[in-house]
């Protein structure tokens, strides 16, 4: 299929009465921050609190009869899978999912809600990549259809229909930031907002963890990647689309790199200060806004907020990544000297007055008078850092600053 085969307004009319037109909300403090003008496309509002509904009912309802009375298989990280469970039970098929063992019980209950008792749920695997292989074999053997999480082109245009709403509700647009994990939803808003408005620009934002697409860019085709960072369970593949690739590398005009701890920060600015609830990838966009404050100067901007199925129990660890990433947050390795009342000098004259000691555990469990110790330490102003290494130095303590260690960091912290 052709680019101008991907009919994402024909898919609108398939989706009418099942997805949610979703809100393009303007933004006035990200508009003053930014001296332009930020709209936020609230896909974390949808019926599955993610736009991969709209790829998934367009793809699943253009079955045959036939093809739906042997039922389908996905794979997915999290919500793909409640798209397809959504589409299964109002299309009345039997589906059977197949999720990473390390997705988010969030995402395990809402699909399982969804699917309201037309689905079988698998998890296997530590990767999207891991339950693919997975899904892909269970598929052939018992004669099933598979859906693809994007690489499929009735996918692409059903997630395009993301870009036709954008289009309706503000025709000036002149930026829009959409993440990438394999390249659907690129590809689908880019091929309708390029075919319409082709002077538009479009900006791909990926986790730095995971930079499948961009690799691709570089290696003129898909490449599979040795390693990802899982954390942006949502947008990290280790490899791009075959379909994706060719259409984003045609349409995108920029790909950027985001720090997991960066979408962290922004994922607590959001909910603190706009009440907006996003998941890790759903932040993507809004965190690429400081990589592009010059080039959207005075210009019309829509960041697509991709979905809000976010864990309760992660926000710990989304406060301690984004904590890191400001360098508000440092662990060490502490050896005290061998002196009376060393931890009460470390405490009164190494701390700073604004510091706070976040975690502390002797390492040698049979020597805690004179032996190393992890300490974890928080502070109010990044800069206070380097006053805390001087004092350190000055009152003789022994530190190893773990944040630099990668090794040193993910053994012991």
């Amino acid at each position: 299929m052709s680019l101008k085969k991907l009919d994402s307004l024909a898919a609108s009319k398939r989706l009418n009465g099942i997805v949610r037109h979703t809100p393009l909300i303007y933004n006035a403090g990200l508009s003053e921050k930014y001296n332009c003008k930020v709209y936020l496309k609230r896909e974390d509002l949808q019926v599955v609190r993610s736009y991969k509904l709209r790829g998934a009912f367009n793809m699943i309802s253009q079955l045959s009869p036939e093809a739906l009375s042997r039922g389908i298989v996905c794979a997915s990280a999290g919500n793909h899978a409640q798209g397809v469970a959504f589409s299964c039970d109002k299309l009345g098929t039997r589906g059977v999912i197949f999720m990473p063992e390390i997705t988010p019980k969030q995402k395990v209950k809402q699909t399982e809600m969804f699917g309201n008792g037309r689905i079988e749920l698998v998890l296997t695997g530590d990767t999207f990549d891991d339950c693919l292989n997975e899904a892909l074999a269970y598929t052939e053997k018992h004669q099933m259809t598979f859906i693809p999480p994007f690489d499929d082109y009735s996918i692409i245009e059903g997630q395009g229909t993301v870009g036709v709403e954008i289009l309706e509700d503000l025709p000036g647009v002149d930026t829009v930031i959409v993440p990438i994990g394999g390249g659907g939803l690129a590809a689908g808003v880019g091929s309708y907002l390029k075919s319409q408005k082709p002077g538009v620009e479009l900006i791909g934002v990926e986790p730095e963890g995971a930079p499948s697409m961009l690799e691709a860019f570089k290696q003129n085709g898909p490449v599979t990647l040795d390693h990802i960072d899982r954390f942006v369970d949502g947008a990290s593949v280790k490899r791009a689309g075959a379909l994706t690739y060719p259409i984003c590398r045609e349409l995108l005009d920029d790909v950027l790199l985001i720090p997991e701890g960066k979408i962290c920060t922004t994922i607590l600015k959001l909910y603190n200060e706009d009440a907006i609830v996003v998941e890790p990838a759903g932040a993507l966009s809004v965190t690429a806004l400081d990589a592009c404050r010059e080039r959207i100067r005075g210009k019309r901007v829509v960041c697509i907020v991709s979905g809000g199925n976010n864990d309760i129990e992660r926000m710990q660890e989304i406060k301690e990544k984004s904590l890191l990433y400001e360098g508000l947050k440092h662990y060490f390795i502490v050896r005290f000297p061998q002196r009376p009342g060393a931890l009460k000098l470390f405490v009164n004259n190494v701390l700073g007055p604004q510091d706070d000691i976040t975690r502390f555990e002797f390492i040698k469990k049979t020597n805690r008078e004179n032996g190393p110790a992890l300490v974890g330490i928080e502070l109010t102003n990044k800069d206070d850092y380097a006053g805390l290494i001087t004092r350190m130095k000055e009152f003789k303590f022994e530190v190893i600053a773990l944040n630099n260690d990668q090794t040193l960091f993910e053994y012991l912290v």
